[in-house]
């Protein structure tokens, strides 16, 4: 973590120094001199998080320096943000005969600069000792530290894993052999050991699906409230049961579930102290052939439960050859095998037998070596580093995952703490961390030296590739949406973010804090050193944010993220926003789903240095801010679901960095304060696009040729929602798409037949179509191409498409790569084969088709 902090400092030294200005230009010795004597201490910190935790005086030192470069970062943050100002007053750098007085927070910069650098060279002195063997490890290993290029291979399907065959055989017949009454099962075992796996594979299984009316899947863990469990139960079901009693919940359960086959899993069961077990079970209908699975690691928690020793399962360890296929298929991505060299496999073989036949253990590992070169001397370092964990930590799975830590990039450290603010069993928007992560400057820039939407994928991708993330939901191409931890993986991270007061110090103030949580307010006074505020709710839940906590919001001036995402506030949006507008290093501000949101105010365009804007789903915000188009730093401006927003303020263009526009809705052509689309071809670094449209007066000649000028545009989504007018779907076939989009949704599509373009001539690298709602009745004649051109797809989506007619049998031959298809609600969809695919709702899916 030390590391990391120092690695993020020199990055953003080097672009301070590069920006220039009057402000840094003042300084410039000082700020050299801070990168010349942390660049010389770099690689020492690169292998010092593992020899801290042994040596106790090295642990100090490192505390002590890390807390000295959080001072310099705000120092930083300060004078970038005066340099801001300066621009804005004078409208460029100041004159040389300006005053620094006129920034009173800069006026005792140089000295505490000085002192700062004083206190690096003396903690480098300290250090001295600890250096000679450190550097010569690190310095060996620094070509490996970004291997970025290889995480967006495919990533191991954590319910696919080997060994389970048998398991889930043996469970399925104790359900199908169900007959009278509710009978219950248990899955019984250490943690790490696969039964949240066994489950989740039984839970999934066609088989299964066809022979319950209803299946439920409930996560307990060992942090519960009953009501919650109850909710949950409900929202399976398709009711929230927001604001309703425990009566009231247990009611609807009977209600939904009587008269059905039902299967509920609940996972991870601690306790049943308390009695929430037997008053939700006797609430349960006892209809014959339902069941109830626990996992759990506690077999008399079971037994409580109702599981008898004839339907209690005990995974056991993998044998050796299932042992060494897992990690095969960790390490490589999904192969069977690693290697046909043999000294690979013979230090391979070592590494898992280590793992004892631990799943968990094993795919940690194993995770960490996909990300690793595949050299045996780079597998013998992480056999005998495997082996020093091992004889100072009798828990297996925990020496794994401590190791999987240590080898992580120092940019990843600090994304893999982040973890820690989350309540257990916590399901977590992809999106919420990613943004995270890039505001508080973990991410580190692409080549190009910006920050970059990318960049924070592959570091998503770096911790899901490790084994050290689960992917939840999947969108209908693949991408992760939702992600979760494993509680034992949460147990390192809570414990690692401890030790390097990530989260909390110890004065009891916070550094990074989440929402819902016992926030006094004595760490939201002036000089808390509070940098990200981030909601860990949900939709399900009311967040109880006291009025109070908003007042003194201002005060965190060193706060980079604040996430309202999903929270219903008891003080006035608008109030708490004017508030926000006060704080002057913000970077991420996220304010998704906020209640009685109705417009932002002006004052939004005093934060200089916001990165990303997510307002989506604030379904009565009216009206954006003119102020927003001089927020010149902006990445990312989500205004998707803000059904009421009537159109984005003109001058739109002045956004050059601009990477990700979503809810983008334009103003008729009549209107002089709205943005048009034909403002969209300045954007060159999109590469995300919402597109929604109306009526054809929002569409001026020549607007629609817009789009063909964003060459670094991927992703594309057009929703025709509310259309009406004759002349809307006319000018929609002067739409001009550059041809290296990879990504196209189609929602609510007005006309009668697919538009021209939409072509496997125009758009030869396109990969993903998802065509959603509309009442068209077949593709056009430039849909299948000229007879020698076929379709690149490889994934498909088609719903609720009534008036449809085609042949699916044509469509697949136009589309030979396709790998994944989604089609529902399409009834004149003829040849679609139904025999492979599942039933559920009335959607139909067939996954990983064969060419």
């Amino acid at each position: 973590m030390v590391d990391a902090v120092v690695s993020t400092v020199l990055e953003r030294l080097l672009g301070l120094l590069g920006e220039g200005g009057r402000i840094v230009l003042e300084y410039q010795d000082q700020f050299e001199l801070m990168q010349t004597q942390l660049r010389l201490i770099q690689g020492f910190l690169r292998d010092a998080d593992r020899r801290r935790r042994k040596v106790h005086t090295l642990r100090a030192i490192t505390d002590e320096l890390r807390e000295v470069i959080y001072e310099a970062e705000d120092i930083m943050a300060a004078c970038t943000n005066a340099g801001l100002q300066a621009t804005t007053w004078a409208g460029s750098c100041l004159p040389p005969c300006a005053s620094l007085a006129k920034f009173p927070s800069l006026f005792q910069t140089g000295r505490q600069l000085r002192e700062i650098n004083s206190k690096i060279r003396q903690i480098t002195e300290r250090l001295m000792p600890f250096s000679s063997q450190a550097l010569a490890l690190s310095n060996s290993r620094d070509e490996f530290t970004s291997d970025v290029g290889r995480w967006s291979s495919p990533v191991l399907d954590q319910t696919k894993i080997v060994g389970l065959e048998r398991e889930v055989a043996k469970i399925k017949g104790w359900l199908f052999g169900a007959n009278s009454g509710v009978t219950t099962m248990g899955i019984v075992g250490m943690g790490g050991l696969g039964k949240t796996t066994a489950a989740q594979k039984v839970f999934g299984d066609k088989e299964v699906e066809d022979h319950f009316q209803k299946i439920l899947w409930v996560s307990v863990s060992q942090t519960f409230r009953e009501e919650e469990i109850m909710r949950s139960i409900l929202k399976n079901l398709g009711d929230a049961g927001i604001g309703d009693d425990r009566s009231e919940l247990l009611r609807k359960i009977h209600q939904y579930l009587q008269g059905k086959h039902y299967l509920i899993v609940f996972d991870d069961v601690w306790s049943v102290q308390s009695g929430w077990w037997e008053r939700l079970s006797n609430g349960l209908p006892k209809e014959n052939k339902s069941c109830i699975i626990i996992t759990t690691r506690n077999e008399e928690v079971a037994r409580r439960m109702g599981a008898v020793e004839g339907r209690i399962h005990r995974p056991s360890l993998l044998s050796m050859e299932d042992s060494w296929s897992l990690f095969c298929k960790a390490a490589s991505g999904g192969a069977d095998n690693i290697s046909s060299d043999p000294r690979l496999r013979e230090v391979g073989m070592e590494i898992v037998q280590k793992c004892g036949g631990l799943p968990l253990a094993i795919r940690a590992v194993g995770g960490m070596m996909f990300c690793l070169p595949s050299s045996v001397a780079e597998w013998r370092r992480i056999a005998d580093n495997f082996r020093d964990e091992l004889a100072q930590n009798d828990d297996l799975v925990m020496a794994s995952l401590q190791l999987s830590y240590d080898e992580l990039p120092g940019y990843l450290k600090p994304c893999f703490l982040c973890f820690a603010i989350y309540p257990e069993d916590r399901v977590i928007f992809k999106d919420q961390l990613v943004h995270w992560w890039m505001g508080e400057g973990f991410v580190p820039n692409n080549s190009g030296g910006g920050l970059s939407i990318e960049s924070g994928e592959d570091c998503f991708m770096g911790l899901l590739n490790r084994c050290l993330v689960e992917a939840v939901d999947r969108s209908y191409n693949g991408k992760v949406q939702t992600c979760k931890i494993h509680d034992m993986v949460r147990d390192l991270v809570i414990k690692i973010a401890k030790e390097e007061a990530f989260c909390q110090l110890q004065n009891g103030r916070h550094r990074r804090l989440g929402i819902p949580a016992s926030i006094p307010k004595l760490h939201l006074n002036s000089d808390s050193k509070l940098r990200a505020l981030v909601s860990t709710t949900n939709k399900q839940e009311v967040n109880k944010v006291k009025s109070t906590i908003t007042a003194k919001i201002c005060d965190c001036r060193n706060l980079r993220v604040l996430d309202f995402s999903e929270t219903i506030f008891k003080v006035d949006v608008k109030d708490v926003l004017h508030k926000i507008s006060s704080m002057p290093y913000l970077t991420y501000l996220n304010l998704r789903n906020t209640h009685l949101m109705t417009e932002v105010p002006e004052s939004i365009g005093k934060l200089r240095n916001l990165q990303i804007l997510d307002l989506s789903f604030c379904h009565i915000l009216r009206t954006l801010p003119a102020s927003i188009v001089t927020l010149e730093k902006l990445i990312v401006l989500d205004v998707s679901g803000c059904d009421s927003l009537r159109y984005m303020p003109k001058g739109l263009n002045q956004l050059s960095n601009l990477q990700v526009l979503k809810g983008f809705r334009p103003s008729r052509t009549d209107c002089a304060n709205g943005c048009h689309i034909g403002e969209l071809k300045c954007l060159n670094q999109l590469k995300t696009l919402e597109l929604l449209l109306s009526r054809g007066d929002e569409i001026a000649d020549g607007d629609l040729e817009a789009i063909s000028h964003l060459q670094k545009l991927q992703n594309l989504t057009i929703s025709f929602i509310d259309s009406y007018g004759a002349d809307l779907s006319p000018k929609l076939e002067l739409l001009h798409l550059p041809q290296q989009i990879s990504e196209l949704t189609l929602k609510f599509f007005p006309g009668e037949a697919t538009p021209n373009w939409l072509n496997p001539i125009s758009l030869p690298e396109l990969q993903y179509l998802c065509i959603l709602h509309g009442s068209f009745r077949h593709f056009g004649i430039e849909f299948w191409g000229d007879g020698s051109t076929v379709w690149r797809l490889l994934s498909l989506e088609l719903e609720l498409l009534p008036s449809l007619e085609a042949d699916w049998v044509r469509v697949h031959q136009a589309m030979p790569s396709l790998r994944l298809v989604s089609a529902s609600w399409c009834p004149k969809l003829e040849g679609f084969p139904i025999t492979d695919i599942s039933f559920k709702g009335g959607v139909w899916r067939r996954d990983e088709m064969s060419s």
